[in-house]
């Protein structure tokens, strides 16, 4: 019986060490190596605190931290419309700790109304991965307020000018507009200096609608302070279901502003590997869905750093075009 009781003690020992122990190491890094990361990772936005690229930022960096098991940083290099923060992450030592988060406009729309930009996207940046989609919203306020829906606006603006505002010129909500006046010429677009500027003046009546990425707009959607008539991504937003999107009315309208995370370029592979793992583990994880949710950014990622490297290469193509056909001015 003796050696018995000394058998089950030792058992129940080794047990309570596998209980102690367990949690520990789950509570550890899982996607860490022994050669990257070994210290902090700075995420850059080119943008003040505050926008969606910053809220994105901030949400998705934590859960970064844990997975990676380092701090990651986020940083706001704000100034012309992101290209700064953009530059910096261009001109990189490419070692995987200076990365950027950047919406289309910094490193799609803006460089390609630059007479001398001072980086080249499809050669200077490695694209990582997406973590978010949001469409543009069309959306009216109370000047128009007997018109409820994309079809209605479309009739009206074969009668009457429409002036639809949006954050400023060059950017995607501007070239949505642009593509609407190929649909109707009378549509006019007003560019203000941010998007701030655009929705005081919209809900104050200056100007029939306004068209912008919905982060900024949602809670005045939620709150009925506008109208929204449509969105422009493939498929209704899951927090936005009751309004259609543009190509219910209009096929083949779709407009997507895309958040994604990149690296610069010649950033080692096993690297590049690593943070995409990273980023689409993030983004599947329930409380970084629902945060991005709550501030209209639809999780989604791609199947790999060359999936979204050939999205963003294509979407350079289509959006160039765009500009030059609107006839945006260089700076």
């Amino acid at each position: 019986m003796q050696p018995n009781r000394a058998i089950r003690r030792r058992t129940l020992r080794a047990l309570a060490g596998v209980i102690i122990v367990t949690p520990l190491l789950n509570a550890g890094p899982v996607l860490a190596s022994e050669t990257y990361p070994t210290k902090p990772i700075r995420l850059i936005v080119g943008y003040p605190p505050g926008g969606s690229n910053d809220i994105a930022a901030r949400i998705i960096a934590p859960e970064l931290s844990q997975l990676l098991g380092v701090s990651v940083v986020v940083e706001n290099k704000a100034g012309a419309n992101g290209v700064i923060g953009a530059d910096h992450v261009a001109k990189a030592e490419p070692d995987g700790y200076t990365l950027l988060l950047s919406s289309m406009s910094p490193v799609i729309l803006a460089p390609q109304t630059m007479k001398q930009p001072p980086f080249n996207t499809l050669k200077d940046l490695a694209a990582v991965n997406m973590m978010a989609l949001t469409p543009e919203a069309i959306a009216l306020g109370p000047k128009r307020q007997g018109i409820n829906t994309l079809p209605e606006l479309l009739d009206l603006a074969q009668k009457e000018r429409i002036t639809l505002s949006s954050s400023g010129s060059g950017g995607l909500p501007h070239l949505t507009i642009e593509l609407l006046k190929k649909v109707r010429p009378n549509i006019e677009h007003v560019p203000y200096k941010g998007a701030g500027p655009a929705l005081t003046d919209t809900l104050a009546g200056h100007v029939d609608g306004i068209v912008m990425d919905l982060p900024p707009l949602y809670s005045q959607i939620k709150e009925g302070k506008l109208k929204a008539l449509a969105v422009t991504s493939e498929q209704r937003v899951s927090f936005l279901s009751q309004v259609p999107t543009a190509q219910e009315s209009l096929p083949g309208f779709n407009v997507e502003n895309w958040v994604g995370i990149f690296a610069p370029a010649k950033t080692p592979a096993n690297v590049l590997t690593t943070l995409d793992q990273a980023v689409r583990k993030a983004v599947t994880q329930p409380k970084v869905k629902a945060a991005l949710e709550a501030v209209a950014l639809s999780p989604v990622t791609q199947d790999s750093p060359a999936a979204f490297q050939k999205q963003v290469a294509d979407d350079y193509v289509r959006w160039g075009k765009i500009l030059r056909d609107a006839g945006v001015e260089m700076n």
